[in-house]
């Protein structure tokens, strides 16, 4: 397969179709200009939060700086004691291929209150379908413990993040998650498992639009033709086909896992 980077999207677009005029909004994928620099950066970034945890095996349990756990990740944000109510710095902790990535940065909170996932084509407000589809920016959270059972794929819109922080979210079921010409998701600490086979089936993608589905294969998430995704502290098993594809020809830009 092909490098994240390096795989480009070249497809005919129709203009009286809604899927293409998703996609007209969207940049062509083009490879990174320098995918080697971003994996050093990476590198360092690893080996400094490596330095970073040794260092704090010497601190007292006192010292201010107690918060740090080494990864860089981590500590961009758990060190603000108000980090609930400050969620979307989440956006700008991403290192490598994913730092692009802006998911619902600036768009208002969307809290999931309903588990449920009853209906593909109708979703109700309340529910995490419904607030995957919606156009606008969204910064997705769970108030407390969560197991969703989808009953079809799970399609994303752009601009959405995913943030299972503060809750023990689980994703099974139809599909599970597609991300499919679109760009800007992030999803973090969310368990994404024992996805299987779904579609045959209409399904909603965005306020306007649904379509038939075909059969899907039983993938965790699947990534094809999409700029800009982060997925972190993900867990992902037992899925029929696989946990994360990308697609050969058409997979993603700056994504990372």
């Amino acid at each position: 397969m092909l490098p994240i980077s390096c795989i480009v999207l070249t497809l005919i677009l129709s203009s009286f179709s809604p899927l293409g005029l998703a996609m007209l909004n969207r940049t062509l994928l083009t490879p990174h200009p320098n995918p080697e620099e971003v994996a050093q950066e990476v590198q360092r970034r690893v080996n400094a939060s490596v330095s970073r945890r040794q260092m704090l095996q010497e601190l007292s349990q006192e010292d201010e700086s107690r918060c740090l756990t080494g990864n860089p990740i981590d500590d961009c944000w758990k060190c603000d004691p108000d980090w609930p109510n400050n969620r979307q710095r989440l956006a700008d902790c991403a290192i490598g291929f994913g730092q692009y990535a802006m998911g619902g940065k600036n768009g208002e909170y969307y809290v999931v209150t309903d588990s449920s996932d009853d209906d593909a084509v109708n979703p109700r407000p309340g529910t995490l379908r419904y607030a995957v589809i919606q156009p606008q920016p969204l910064w997705i959270v769970f108030p407390s413990n969560m197991l969703i059972k989808l009953s079809q794929e799970l399609i994303f819109n752009s601009y959405k993040t995913l943030d299972g922080r503060g809750a023990n979210v689980h994703i099974t079921g139809g599909g599970c998650i597609t991300l499919q010409y679109i760009s800007n998701v992030i999803i973090h600490n969310i368990h994404i498992h024992h996805c299987v086979q779904s579609g045959n089936a209409n399904v909603r993608s965005s306020p306007t639009h649904f379509g038939y589905r075909t059969k899907s294969d039983g993938d965790g998430i699947s990534i094809f033709g999409s700029k800009d995704i982060w997925i972190d502290h993900c867990s992902l098993s037992h899925c029929d086909h696989s946990l994360q594809p990308l697609r050969r020809g058409a997979g993603a830009e700056n994504a990372q896992m």
